[in-house]
């Protein structure tokens, strides 16, 4: 009888393959599948032989690898072209190089402090691969990796050093497609050696650098500015990744995201910021306008280069003081404008972010960005991340067990397979070979990419704070430290590429460049190039107002077309029942046989804008059905084995313009931040965002205080991005109630935005009709309903869409002046609940809703007032608790309009911590209170 022949599973258990057998094995088995047999011994030949018809899993999956990596004609690493070794020795050999390859970033130089380094992996050693130093001698020959020639062991091992464990740690041997990580391989294992004229393009960036930093430092003593100095390098790599993809990948729009460390230095000498322009902010000599404005490290900016004859635009976003909140930002600015371009727009548009390691590995936000990096409504073909790894947060420093759980800041790239390359900062020719590799492989694949650019900060956190009371062994090291255009200097005077004069000249002629206030680099005269590298135009927008807008209804006959168009579904797309019965309603709505809800109004606003011409962007976490399955907008083929798998019919409706509804990941921050940076390129489109509950607003402060309420007063910049943020007691919850209106009130000046509450399908379709159309852009915040979506008393008719628009406070139609004594004000949900409870015996009462919250109408206000003259008491009614809701930040205006004679109440729920009760009978009970006390006091 046979004996049973173990899985593979069971043979991994036995002693030869152990873990550190592990390259060695697979060395002999890459040989094996690829049928190179000569140098392997009998005994493994028989063993391969023997488990090659296995169909265990784990065994089939390793297999298929290795054909892979035989046969694929598309892997461009050499895999084909792979001398055999020589024996035993060159198997082993082979293992040896792959434990390089894998593990040598661990004991690479890359700290130019000497501080930071990890022991060296024990798959380096030699007698991990059964080789001893008797060894060395041995000649292998391991096809490309030694040109295809035998050569000593021990040279193939200098080889490897150099490569792996010099100034360069490469981190990419986790990715999991073959094709990128043999490119790597091979790009990475290109000893080229680097030009002369290459060696001083590098020195002038550095001397910029430098001498940025140190003119600002003698001109403006004691001044906050966040150096660059001890990192550089971030200048020529910066500098090589702008003109390499504009004179390389024609790329027309770079858009850059950074935090405060070495942004001037990056204004001056990547942006072509005149420095006289940046000595002015030193010196307050801001210009003349309304805005309240922000410090000079936060502030954007965007010029016209033109590298090699190819012309493009460079774009710094604006950023708060939040580390990493400009992240999702740059990406949502990045979409946009490979939204309006044709072909490869990814080439076309490249996005770069400038970390700070403590942030990167610490701020959440970060995870996000990367977490949407590769799917199709956020992607944007690839970032190429540069963090300037200072080794310190703050006076923190920056090392595994004391601000971050992982050996490295990167380490959270790993999670979408980003190649992570650590540089040595003081060596700036291999922060341009990494750049480059990292250009390049954006540019191929498409996928982010990460250069850790490992420095120091030679000064505190800013120029005003002492850094070695937190940091004294570091800062003992730095204050020896030569700065690293010295050594680079020395380098290429010692190897005779330039003379010690030359040398001098060049930072001459760059100070007196800073002396006379000219620009550093070449820039394109704006008015020249402005209209050629312009996707999106802000003009018609600057300095608009309300008065400037004239509203035009769409004729019913349109809207009832519209409405039936986009109510059609083709045969072949199987519907779900309950979304095959709104189908149905929408045709009888549009037909005239039901009034109209909620979400067909809301369609049927996407719908005539994009008729009109105006692109339509929805996201948010269930956007595409709706949170309470009101919207539809993607009807989903229950025939799995039948096409379309989906249709959307809005796409249909004016197939020239971008109709976009996107079930989001799950981030509110992130998105919230993608989304407005997407708006920010997006003047003419409606782009809105969606919480899937308002009460997870909150995840996205960050984006709310320092982007959407804050932007244009600090920075001068205008957004239209709308935000659906359903709220409203229904006794569901602390965590599903509220919105915060409170809190968007509370940050309502300057008209810096807008905050409605409509609670009528026919207002909703006039609000964001009127959002794009009139020309004006302030972000929207729209307290969106729950039950009402299906109230029977919250509906309205085609005729009130044809003929209507919004209004800011909708009056009581059934109240008789005359007669009323009671004005009750409210907004939202509550009015419904009012109404409800309301009968004929209370007619001495009038109902009036405020839709709109902010900007406050007051004006319309003040005329209901005065037709209401027989009114003596005053009743705002909220279903918010006292402390919450508007009540604390709409009283002043309407106690502006309350004479002597009349008594002023505010009826809602007592104030409380928590912005709705957890039991719906006690919800119940309280909504019952509010309705009874405020018709009945």
């Amino acid at each position: 009888m046979k004996k049973k022949q173990p899985d593979f599973s069971q043979w991994l258990e036995t002693t030869q393959f152990f873990g550190g057998n592990l390259e060695y094995l697979e060395s002999i088995y890459d040989d094996y599948i690829r049928g190179n047999h000569d140098g392997i011994d009998p005994k493994w030949l028989s063993f391969f032989d023997s488990i090659a018809s296995s169909t265990d899993t784990v065994h089939s999956e390793l297999v298929d690898e290795f054909k892979y990596l035989a046969k694929n004609k598309n892997n461009t690493a050499n895999v084909n072209t792979v001398v055999s070794t020589e024996g035993d020795i060159g198997l082993k050999a082979k293992a040896l190089v792959k434990a390089y390859r894998s593990y040598g970033y661990k004991s690479a130089n890359i700290d130019p402090l000497g501080l930071t380094r990890f022991e060296r992996d024990s798959d380096l050693e030699l007698a991990a691969h059964g080789l001893s130093e008797k060894d060395l001698t041995q000649l292998v020959n391991l096809g490309d990796f030694t040109d295809n020639k035998a050569i000593p062991l021990q040279q193939v091992i200098n080889k490897a050093k150099a490569i792996y464990e010099s100034n360069i740690g490469y981190e990419y041997r986790y990715i999991g497609n073959k094709e990128e990580k043999l490119w790597l391989q091979d790009r990475i294992e290109d000893t080229a050696v680097i030009p002369s004229d290459s060696k001083k393009w590098i020195l002038q960036q550095l001397v910029a650098a430098e001498g940025l930093e140190k003119y600002l430092a003698l001109r403006y003593v004691g001044q906050k500015r966040f150096g660059l100095e001890g990192g550089e390098s971030l200048i020529p790599s910066l500098q090589r990744i702008v003109e390499k993809a504009v004179s390389r990948h024609s790329t027309r729009f770079i858009q850059l995201g950074m935090a405060h460390r070495g942004r001037l230095n990056v204004l001056v000498n990547v942006m072509g910021k005149n420095p006289k322009d940046l000595f002015e902010e030193f010196e307050g000599k801001q210009s003349e306008k309304s805005l309240s404005g922000d410090v000079k490290y936060h502030m954007g900016y965007s010029n016209y280069r033109s590298i090699d004859g190819k012309e493009a635009k460079i774009a710094l976003a604006f950023n708060p003081s939040h580390l990493e909140a400009v992240d999702p930002v740059v990406e949502g600015a990045a979409k946009a404008i490979q939204d309006k371009l044709d072909g490869d727009v990814y080439s076309k548009v490249l996005p770069i972010l400038i970390h700070g390691d403590s942030a990167f590995c610490g701020q959440g936000v970060v995870m996000e960005t990367f977490g949407f990096s590769l799917t199709e409504a956020y992607g944007t073909g690839g970032t190429i991340h540069l963090v300037v790894n200072n080794q310190v947060g703050f006076t923190t420093s920056s090392a595994f067990g004391v601000n971050r759980s992982s050996n490295y800041s990167t380490d959270v790239a790993k999670m979408v397979d980003a190649p992570i390359f650590h540089v040595n900062g003081d060596d700036p020719e291999a922060v341009l070979k990494v750049t480059d590799i990292a250009l390049e492989y954006r540019m191929k694949f498409n996928k982010d990419v990460v250069i850790d650019l490992v420095c120091y900060r030679r000064n505190g956190h800013n120029e005003t704070d002492e850094p070695s009371g937190t940091q004294p062994q570091m800062y003992e090291v730095i204050k020896k430290l030569p700065s690293t255009l010295k050594l680079y200097s020395d380098k290429l005077i010692k190897e005779g590429v330039v003379d010690a004069d030359h040398f001098a000249r060049m930072n001459a002629n760059y100070r007196s460049k800073l002396d006379n206030g000219k620009v550093t680099i070449d820039v394109l005269d704006r008015k020249i190039v402005k209209d050629k590298l312009n996707v999106c135009d802000w003009l018609p927008y600057l300095g608009k107002q309300e008065s400037d807008y004239n509203y035009m209804p769409i004729p019913e006959k349109t809207l009832k077309e519209l409405a039936l168009k986009i109510s059609e579904v083709p045969a072949e797309v199987e519907m779900q029942m309950q979304v095959k019965k709104a189908v149905t309603d929408r045709i009888k709505m549009a037909n005239g046989e039901l009034p109209l809800n909620w979400g067909f109004a809301e369609s049927l606003a996407y719908a005539t804008l994009l008729s009109d011409g105006y692109p339509v962007r929805i996201s948010g976490e269930d956007s595409g059905r709706g949170t309470f399955s009101h919207r539809h907008a993607v009807i989903k083929n229950m025939n799995t084995k039948s096409q379309p798998k989906e249709y959307v019919p809005l796409r249909y409706i004016n197939e020239k313009v971008r109709f976009d509804v996107i079930d989001s990941t799950l981030s509110e921050y992130g998105v919230l931040g993608f989304e407005y940076g997407y708006s920010c390129y997006s003047p003419d489109a409606l782009v809105v965002w969606e919480a899937q509950f308002g009460d997870f607003v909150n995840t996205a402060q960050v984006v709310i205080d320092q982007f959407l309420v804050a932007a244009e007063e600090k920075w001068g910049i205008l957004s239209g991005l709308t935000l659906f943020l359903p709220h409203g007691q229904e006794g569901a919850g602390a965590e599903h109630s509220s919105a915060r209106l409170e809190r968007f009130l509370n940050s309502c000046a300057n008209d810096n935005m807008q905050l409605c509450t409509p609670t009528t399908p026919a207002q909703i379709y006039h609000l964001l009709r009127r959002q794009v159309i009139r020309p004006l852009r302030k972000p929207l915040i729209v307290m969106t309903p729950k039950s009402l979506l299906r109230n029977p008393m919250a509906v309205s008719s085609l005729q009130e869409l044809s003929q209507g628009k919004f209004e800011a406070i909708i009056d009581d139609v059934n109240a008789k002046a005359a007669k009323v004594t009671k004005l009750i004000l409210c907004n939202g949900k509550v009015y419904y609940d009012l109404m409800a409870k309301k009968q004929d015996n209370y007619e001495h009462i009038a109902v009036v809703r405020l839709e709109e919250l902010y900007p406050f109408p007051q004006q319309q206000l003040a005329q209901i007032f005065t037709k209401y003259n027989n009114v003596n008491k005053v009743v705002w009614l909220q279903e918010e608790p006292e402390n919450k809701g508007a009540w604390y930040n709409i009283r002043h205006f309407i106690e502006k309009l309350v004479d002597k004679k009349q008594e002023l109440l505010c009826v809602a729920r007592e104030r409380s911590s928590t912005p709705a009760v957890g039991y719906h009978a006690l919800y119940v009970k309280q909504q019952e209170e509010i309705i009874n006390t405020a018709l009945e006091i």
